[in-house]
């Protein structure tokens, strides 16, 4: 009897059981399993100050990114501080391996425009006059102005009857403010430092209106030195007819929007130029190529010119990481197609005045976003402030004999995630296998990541030194580069010159040369050896 119903028992058991019942139980069970509560994920936070621009704080909302508030947030969670005044020194020591800041110490020297004049006057006198030649006769007021006032009247015998025309602006200001051009050197007033330089006055007109050109870069790290130019960018244009015979009419010869845009011709509706004072700088190119226009060797010798620009500031910039740099370039193109840079400026202006600022900006602030997320960290930051602080202050040539800036810098980004992949998985199956299966993650979920694994360390673990968080932190490397960089002699690999951001392309460093070359420290002389070789390998094959 007890046989009979242990019997009964299996067979109601095997009766219950059928595949459509398992099959709803297991997927009951993964339901259960994926709605289980986790570990919330924390957005990535910026911090701003009254300075910051609206564009920005409007994009970092729309990415998702939380605004910081003192009330909710530690004192050190955060991840991105933009404004547009520069920092203190104390801000980039006590930085931390997650944060961001959205200026590098030292940079007005290519932002003052008598510092830049000296850095260039420099550069001629080192390197020849053939190949600094895209700035126009400079003098620094009032040292230089001896020196003028000899050139001025030598070129007024040379002319004869014809006048010569000079510009002078403040040296500290912007958007326009104090600029006077002249013919007569009794207008020349000046108080307080100004440059006085040779205006060009064969500008390439567009309806026969002046512009000038706003070229976006982004410098992310200066050893290695790494520079970015952004496709995209903006042209602007005097809202008067260029006129060299009223050069008091400052909607005739000043580009600035801040000044344009409150002239009586704003609004009109231009011939060719149309209503406003600006084109997006693909737009411009599209025009000249109406016209026959080489504009990839427009744009290459705007490289040039960026590359050497930066150059002729870099070395007396301090070694500070975590950071990066956003400068506008002001390039005039004359009549000739002559790219000619008038000024670097240091926040150029993210201020929304228009449909085209809309369209440029914008989506300036955002790939910015993502090009800093995509570099990595540098081995030195997970080292503690105190070691950035001394090294803060080194100069480049005693940083150059230390052994410990061995690591590459702000290069690893997207080019080197390629580069790495095609070279390491050719002999490496387990890796190839990592990529096979590895979701590709956003650059936004790698340093949310990053902040969760800080918050699960803080949780988790027993209160340590001070230093510890260097070590729990997985800065923004995908998985691929961190293995690849564990492989032996792969920490000097060049990566492809294609490099690129979204629209940010990567300009410097262009060959494993270059990028030696600014690696520890920087060996200009061979920076500029190697930029004439591709500077005369283009110009060779332009002419065949």
């Amino acid at each position: 009897m007890n046989d009979l119903q242990g019997l009964g028992s299996v067979t109601s058991n095997i009766v219950s059981w059928s595949p459509k019942r398992h099959n709803m139980r297991k997927r009951n069970s993964l339901r259960k399993r994926k709605e289980a509560p986790g570990p919330a994920v924390k957005p990535l936070v910026f911090r701003v100050d009254e300075s910051t621009p609206t564009v920005v704080q409007s994009v970092l909302l729309e990415r998702g990114w939380d605004k910081f508030d003192r009330q909710r947030q530690g004192v050190e969670d955060w991840n991105l501080y933009w404004r547009t005044s520069p920092f203190q020194m104390a801000d980039h020591v006590n930085l931390k391996p997650w944060q961001r800041l959205n200026h590098h110490p030292g940079t007005t020297t290519l932002t003052r425009k008598d510092c830049l004049a000296k850095h260039l006057a420099n550069m001629r006198k080192l390197y020849g006059k053939t190949l600094y030649q895209f700035t126009p006769l400079t003098f620094i007021m009032p040292d230089d102005y001896t020196k003028f006032v000899h050139k001025y009247f030598k070129e007024k015998r040379h002319l004869g009857t014809k006048p010569s025309y000079w510009i002078c602006k403040p040296a500290e200001l912007s958007r326009g403010r104090g600029i006077i051009i002249f013919s007569d050197i009794q207008d020349l007033v000046f108080n307080g430092t100004h440059v006085v330089q040779k205006y060009i006055c064969n500008p390439l007109l567009v309806g026969r209106y002046k512009c000038d050109l706003r070229i976006y870069v982004c410098v992310t790290g200066f050893r290695p030195l790494t520079i970015y130019m952004y496709r995209e960018g903006l042209v602007r244009f005097a809202t008067e007819k260029f006129d060299l015979g009223n050069l008091q009419d400052c909607y005739s010869h000043l580009t600035n929007s801040s000044i344009n845009k409150s002239g009586a011709s704003y609004w009109k509706t231009k011939d060719v130029v149309g209503q406003g004072c600006k084109w997006t700088l693909s737009r411009f190119f599209s025009y000249l190529r109406k016209w026959d226009v080489d504009d990839l060797l427009l744009r290459q010798k705007i490289n040039h010119m960026v590359i050497l620009t930066v150059l002729a500031g870099a070395p007396s910039v301090p070694i500070a990481y975590n950071c990066f740099e956003l400068f506008g370039f002001d390039i005039l193109i004359d009549e000739n197609l002559k790219p000619w840079l008038l000024e670097v400026n240091y926040s150029p202006a993210l201020t929304v005045d228009c449909s085209i600022d809309v369209s440029v900006k914008r989506s300036l602030v955002h790939d910015i976003i993502e090009l800093i997320c995509l570099n990595g960290l540098r081995r030195e930051e997970r080292k503690g402030t105190r070691a950035s602080l001394v090294r803060s202050r080194m100069p480049y040539a005693r940083s150059n004999q230390r052994k410990h800036h061995t690591a590459p810098g702000p290069l690893s980004c997207v080019s080197v995630i390629q580069f790495t992949n095609r070279m390491c998985t050719k002999n490496n199956p387990a890796i190839q296998r990592a990529i096979d299966i590895r979701p590709k993650p956003t650059r936004t979920s790698q340093m949310r990541e990053m902040m969760n694994r800080r918050e699960g360390a803080k949780s988790n673990s027993r209160p340590r030194a001070q230093h510890m968080p260097h070590k729990v932190l997985s800065p923004y490397t995908p998985l691929t580069q961190s293995q690849f960089c564990k492989m032996k002699g792969t920490l000097g690999v060049f990566p492809e010159p294609n490099g690129h951001a979204g629209n940010f392309d990567l300009i410097f460093p262009f060959n494993e040369a270059t990028f030696g070359a600014s690696r520890n420290g920087l060996n200009v002389r061979r920076i500029i050896q190697e930029l004439q070789k591709l500077m005369n390998k283009q110009l060779s094959s332009d002419k065949s």
